[in-house]
């Protein structure tokens, strides 16, 4: 019998390192988790797997997409879990790594995404916000929907639009639709190891603040830059994403290199503390300890699996 292995944390905790040893000693095949990793072209800010660690195991929804195209968590499930059998008829154990909450969600929970949309419903109240501004779209949204307005700050224009759009969809507001009691959560299989990374909040800050130096380093700026030459709208949401949305402030004059890196270090340590906040509530979830590195964890999981695979179905 083949597992499903999930590995989660905060960024910058060594999730990409654990999977992809892991991959190597159990014979896995790796599905970013990561809503921006999906994307050609954003490389630094997503902080993707080097050209050679994608070289020693096979990875997946890795520079899948254009960065105009968009790609949303139901598409992450159907996607992941179409991948996740493909790997497993070829005796492979699929193993998902990533940080965002929601699409790590969808692959264990019965979320309902409502898969088919309404193109003409979104430019209308696109439109709408054009013209009457992000406040009085905010307004309706509290009329239909009070609880996901609650949650939605009004310049975040496209989660409005779509719990409008999903109003006018089935009549009932998104709250109702994608919270099926986000408080519950079901058994998992046996064969799932849903595994937790966390270490001491100084730790992980400080990981934090040195990964934010090496992407400025590497040339977080120029990959932007070049994006924003070859015509792509700093209006799109890969390019609002922590890393890229600061690196378009600096290049923009907004603010200076200096303090793009100081904003860019306490965003993605809020971000870190949001995630873990998401993960926490989830009693299904093992956690493990990386301040001493992730030999021991290695060792274990690698054990755990292979104790699996063995099993007589």
């Amino acid at each position: 019998m083949l597992p499903l292995v999930i590995i989660i944390g905060p960024t910058g905790i060594g999730k990409s390192s654990l999977g992809l040893a892991l991959a190597q000693e159990i014979g896995g095949e790796i599905i970013s988790g990561d809503s921006v990793q999906v994307y050609k072209q954003l490389d630094i800010g997503s902080a993707k797997p080097t050209r050679e660690e994608l070289q020693l195991v096979p990875h997946h929804l890795i520079d899948c997409l254009d960065p105009a195209e968009p790609f949303t968590a139901a598409q992450f499930k159907t996607s992941a879990t179409s991948l996740m059998q493909e790997i497993r008829k070829r005796n492979h154990v699929p193993i998902v790594v990533g940080g965002t909450g929601l699409y790590i969600r969808s692959l264990l929970d019965p979320y309902d995404f409502l898969q088919h949309g309404s193109e003409e419903i979104r430019l209308k109240w696109q439109e709408f916000a054009q013209i009457h501004g992000n406040t009085a779209l905010h307004h309706i949204l509290e009329e239909r929907d009070p609880e996901t307005a609650r949650q939605l700050h009004p310049n975040n224009v496209l989660r409005v639009i779509r719990a409008l759009e999903v109003h006018e969809l089935t009549g009932k507001p998104l709250s109702d639709q994608r919270q099926f009691k986000d408080d519950e959560y079901r058994p998992l299989d046996p064969g799932v190891l849903y595994i937790g990374l966390t270490a001491p909040r100084e730790i992980i800050y400080d990981r934090i603040n040195r990964r934010c130096e090496m992407m400025i380093d590497d040339g977080l700026l120029a990959e932007t830059l070049n994006l924003l030459k070859a015509g792509y709208s700093s209006a799109l949401k890969p390019l609002q994403s922590i890393g890229y949305r600061h690196a378009i402030w600096c290049l923009k004059g907004l603010v200076t290199q200096a303090e793009m890196l100081r904003i860019l270090q306490r965003d993605t340590r809020h971000f870190a503390k949001r995630q873990l906040t998401w993960f926490r509530r989830d009693p299904r979830i093992h956690w493990y300890d990386t301040e001493g590195g992730i030999d021991r964890i290695l060792k274990e999981l690698i054990q755990t699996c292979r104790a699996y695979q063995t099993r007589v179905e």
